[in-house]
């Protein structure tokens, strides 16, 4: 039987974890820049000509870069490793029905929605295929666990309930509310045996749900983090050249010692990583590139952080 948990799960990287700043490629930088200003609600806080840094309330979030003419990325059918959606993470329930009623005032279409009990999540893409997820948490203390697991699931999402608590706020729009963030990524792997040896047994996060095709894993007993499948990648591997593609995400550790528990691990596991002045990068895998980041970053760091990967890469 499936009870709230009263102890979540620990885990072996430090329960302060999370996920922090996205990259992305994309293939019109200014179609980009309209659609995550006007339509999701994010800031831009610096941008030159091939490239911009967007996020809420001075806090980063998600790096573009423009890669003119690169194609989509497939969705829907057989595609490759990489990413299968970024997870923004509004602050209440409220928040995501105003932002909801927002995006309806716009003209767009009603997005696709899960109630995953944990949470409530509404599904959309951007204009180069890129999968996004708007969700609100619901309290922890709700959330159900039974032999480590946390109970999640996919049912309708109260549609009318959210428009109707965001048109009795009257507040006016203004963007994403203040503390909103990336809440987790969920990424298509090629391998789910091989992606909890590297994201479970190395790295260190807990396995939190899983299934034959999926795999779910956190820090401090949050419902996942980051989440992995091979619905469209079994057996794949990386995106051509000139496609869009994630180019790197932040793993945001609350110290240099907590980092370097990490670092012991892919050390003992004969895992490589760069070390540069801004950023320690490892691949997973499949090639996805994690920077292991100390703290939230700065819109500063995220440009070098730009720089030092595309140096990698």
């Amino acid at each position: 039987m499936s009870t709230v948990a009263q102890h979540p799960p620990t885990t072996t990287i430090d329960p302060a974890t999370q996920v922090g700043l996205l990259a992305l490629s994309v293939a019109d930088l200014e179609r980009s820049l309209v659609y995550y200003t006007e339509a999701i609600g994010l800031a831009v806080l610096e941008q030159d000509a091939t490239s911009a840094t967007l996020g809420v309330a001075g806090q980063p979030l998600l790096l573009l870069t423009e890669q003119p003419g690169a194609a989509e990325w497939p969705r829907g059918g057989r595609s490759y490793t990489g990413l299968y959606h970024f997870a923004i993470l509004v602050p209440t329930r409220l928040d995501l029905g105003r932002w909801l009623q927002h995006w309806l005032e716009l003209g767009l279409p009603l997005p696709g929605q899960g109630d995953h009990i944990v949470s409530e999540a509404l599904y959309l893409e951007d204009p180069d295929g890129h999968g996004i997820e708007v969700y609100r948490d619901r309290p922890r203390d709700t959330w159900q666990w039974s032999n480590r697991q946390v109970r999640m699931g996919t049912g309708p999402v109260d549609i009318r309930g959210l428009l109707t608590e965001a048109a009795e706020s009257n507040q006016p729009w203004t963007g994403l509310a203040a503390g909103t963030r990336l809440g987790h990524m969920h990424l298509q792997v090629g391998d789910i045996a091989e992606a909890q040896a590297f994201y479970r047994d190395v790295l260190g996060f807990d396995i939190v749900a899983q299934m034959p095709t999926a795999l779910f894993i956190s820090a401090g007993g949050y419902h996942h983090h980051i989440g992995m499948n091979t619905w469209h990648s079994l057996g794949a591997g990386q995106a051509p050249a000139d496609s869009v593609r994630l180019q790197f995400f932040t793993i945001e550790l609350p110290t240099a010692e907590a980092r370097r528990a990490v670092l012991d691990r892919l050390d003992a596991a004969g895992i490589a990583y760069t070390e540069t002045a801004n950023a320690i990068l490892v691949n997973d895998p499949w090639q996805n590139a994690i920077v292991l980041q100390v703290g939230p970053a700065t819109t500063e760091l995220a440009q070098a952080l730009a720089a030092d990967t595309s140096a990698q890469r």
